[in-house]
């Protein structure tokens, strides 16, 4: 091997990877060449395992106006608004330092959404630890929590929503994932496709220094023993810079200077000079020693691969660059003229007058590898035979107690109420309900945004578990009475080079696809996030769903809390009983084997828009779609939120009461409606062909099964309530 091939087996690319960028350039490549090389032919810039397969997702659609490919997706909500929107992974760095980790995730995806021209709204997030017996898994947690509330909150962004998950699969390999949506005119969209000859190229925002140089390829590779090494390779984030940058990017956007404009993320200025000139199919000449450094005699290379935080790259119009500069200098930010646009179609790269790198921008983008790994298909688990002398030494309360405290379903109210959910006064529905709410400042207009994943279930079928995280996201955003548009995602997987976790993502996405082309619910917007693994031990497939809904009129909101008592409770769609991989079958009986509950995508859809009819009509009071836990924890969890009880109808059904309120059968919904509308809404449903039962009448302040089987909701506030509090206490 030699010296040069070794350099670049170091920097993470394949000896055959390697051979192919020398017959490309016809030459060796210097060290900074490699860098570049190494920065955007990694997993996490290039897509080299995964491009093949994503394009199996439908983009587009009536009300989508950029799909995939930007920094961000957006969509059109009306009277000449849009949202942008994406969701993107900061894993790796969250797991070697959790503060910095999850703050500059959210950092970068909050840039990635207002490089767009849009202010951001509102901010989620999707976090999955360890086991809570895993002596990391509190201080991980802490610390991610920390950063996600420390930048979003100095940015006056309120968190909304989002979803905390505890498997042992994520003891070596924690989750964080984080969501933006921005607001913008669709008149004043900004993209990143350079234009023009002899543009000046313009960088803005904080210096560049020596952090997180190698990012992008840490985070292209597993975890081994010598992971506290890789802590330079974090960002460090400044949110009151971010701050600033936010609105002097916002001020010269009102103006018309701007031609491209694109965040510098993952792998720095290499990615987002070469992403502008590829995109524009143009050249770019930049000089390295105009780039203002924070540290001295930075090399070539550490400059193009930094990721130092709250830095964008401009193409502006000829003759603009001095107001501009009058607008950064306003808000106390560097800026600098670094170089231009050229016809050559190479990225021209000079450091005092000598140039130090050319490269065609072809080779880089269009000529990266792509790979169609070997992929292994999982088969349908055989269903367990869960027979009712099982459930002989049970009691429905004591289960009911025990599922209400496990940590996956417990109250996360110890998370949410350190990040500010209600900065920008436009928050009118907040963390712990189906979605997220926010309203369209100034109008009747919100928007509903909502995270969800499902490791169990794609990990025991993967096709099936990534419809079911689709259709999860559908009825989260019906739940609050929005109309779905589109989703994001976050598809996090172990490595690709092991068949097992490639057909996993594999499956999933296509599972993801049908959903999502059947519900008219396109991606238009994502990130993948493979080698989730340390040594051989990688996580259970977990692709995270951001879905995203308008509600034309908030005063229509819905909400999961129970309102009067003597109103109705029914449960639409049908209880079949499955328990395979549910929470209960998990947890009490310990069977982690089986399939997970089958998807009826024809029901899905005509279960969720009826429903949304129905809400229209002014018809329902309260509504929860029926997830983890079964049909009894979304009863309990509408109580507790409403401090209203239930009496409980004996269910007509030949199932035990086990497999009748904890299994996991998709496509449910419990909703509340008053006894004088009881007739019109069974008519209405029954018009559609949507199966129901009347379930309960609300009534006290207790939950009964029957006259000896009663609980106080006081009792199920405590068990629901305390044990993430409890566990982050001790």
């Amino acid at each position: 091997m030699s010296v040069n091939e070794k350099v670049a087996i170091e920097h993470g690319l394949k000896a055959d990877e390697y051979e192919r960028i020398c017959k490309l350039l016809k030459r060796t490549p210097n060290i900074t060449e490699l860098g570049i090389f190494s920065a955007m032919w990694n997993e996490h810039c290039s897509y080299k395992s995964s491009r093949l397969h994503l394009k199996k997702l439908p983009t587009s659609g009536k009300k989508v106006i950029q799909g995939p490919g930007e920094n961000a997706g957006v969509i059109d909500i009306e009277d000449g608004d849009a949202i942008v929107f994406k969701i993107e992974s900061h894993n790796h760095p969250s797991f070697i330092e959790p503060y910095q980790g999850a703050a500059t995730g959210v950092g970068g995806i909050m840039r990635d959404v207002f490089t767009m021209g849009a202010r951001p709204i509102a901010n989620l997030n999707s976090i999955h630890f360890g086991s809570t017996q895993n002596k990391k898994t509190k201080n991980l947690l802490r610390g991610v929590v920390h950063g996600i509330g420390g930048y979003g909150n100095c940015m006056g962004v309120p968190t909304i929503a989002g979803q905390t998950s505890f498997d042992s699969s994520y003891n070596g390999n924690i989750l964080v994932n984080a969501m933006t949506l921005g607001l913008v005119k669709k008149d004043k969209i900004f993209y990143s496709k350079a234009a023009g000859i002899d543009k000046p190229v313009i960088y803005v925002g904080s210096k560049t220094g020596r952090d997180g140089i190698h990012g992008a390829s840490m985070a292209s590779a597993s975890f081994d023993d010598k992971i506290e090494e890789k802590k330079p390779t974090v960002q460090v984030g400044d949110p009151f810079t971010e701050k600033l940058l936010l609105e002097a990017c916002l001020e010269l956007m009102a103006g018309d200077s701007i031609i491209a404009i694109q965040d510098m993320g993952a792998a720095g200025l290499t990615s987002s000079s070469i992403e502008m000139a590829s995109k524009g199919k143009l050249g770019i000449e930049i000089h390295l020693d105009k780039v203002p450094c924070r540290e001295t005699k930075m090399t070539p290379y550490e400059i193009m691969l930094s990721e130092s935080q709250e830095r964008m790259l401009i193409v502006l119009e000829k003759g603009k660059e001095n107001l501009a500069k009058k607008i950064f200098d306003k808000w106390n930010l560097d800026f600098a003229v670094i170089g231009k646009t050229t016809n050559t179609k190479n990225i021209e790269l000079f450091f005092n007058k000598e140039q130090v790198a050319k490269i065609p921008v072809n080779i880089l983008v269009e000529n990266s590898p792509m790979y169609d790994r070997k992929w292994r298909k999982t088969k349908l688990p055989k269903k367990n035979k869960i027979i009712k002398k099982d459930f002989k030494n049970l009691k429905i309360l004591d289960v009911l107690k025990k599922i209400l405290s496990n940590p996956n379903v417990c109250n996360k109210k110890w998370i949410w109420e350190q990040y500010d959910h209600t900065v920008m006064g436009d928050t009118i529905q907040k963390p712990g309900g189906d979605s997220g709410v926010v309203r369209v400042h100034g109008s009747k207009k919100a928007i509903a945004a909502v995270v969800d994943s499902s490791a169990v279930y794609c990990w025991a079928h993967p096709h099936t578990g990534g419809k079911q995280i689709v259709c999860e996201s559908w009825r989260n955003l019906i739940s609050v009475g929005a109309n779905p548009i589109a989703i994001t995602n976050c598809l996090n997987f172990g490595s690709p080079e092991k068949e097992e976790n490639m057909g996993e993502f594999v499956e999933c996405v296509e599972g993801i696809a049908e959903a999502a082309k059947y519900l008219s619910f396109p991606v238009v917007s994502g990130n993948v996030s493979f080698y989730n693994q340390t040594k051989e031990i990688g996580i259970k497939p977990t692709p995270v769903i951001g879905g995203v809904g308008l509600i034309k009129d908030h005063n229509k909101m819905i909400t999961m809390n129970f309102k009067d008592e003597g109103n109705v409770i029914l449960v639409l769609g049908k209880t079949e009983g499955h328990l395979d991989q549910s929470l209960f079958t998990r947890t009490i009986l310990d069977e982690k084997n089986g399939p997970p509950p089958e998807i009826n995508l024809f029901n899905e859809k005509n279960i969720g828009e009826t429903l949304l009819k129905l809400i229209e009509q002014d018809l329902i009071k309260s509504a929860h779609d029926v997830s983890l836990g079964g049909l009894i924890m979304g009863i309990s969890k509408m109580c507790i939120k409403g401090d209203i009880g239930i009496k409980l109808k004996k269910p007509k059904s030949l199932l035990s009461e086990f497999e009748y309120f904890f299994s996991e059968d998709q496509g449910r919904y419990i909703i509340e409606i008053t006894k004088s509308n009881l007739k019109k809404v069974s008519n209405f449903l029954n018009k559609n062909s949507v199966y129901f039962e009347e379930i309960g009448i609300l009534k006290g302040k207790s939950l009964y099964f029957d006259e000896k089987t009663i609980v106080s909701i006081d009792e199920l506030k405590t068990y629901n309530n305390n044990w993430l509090k409890d566990y982050m206490s001790k």
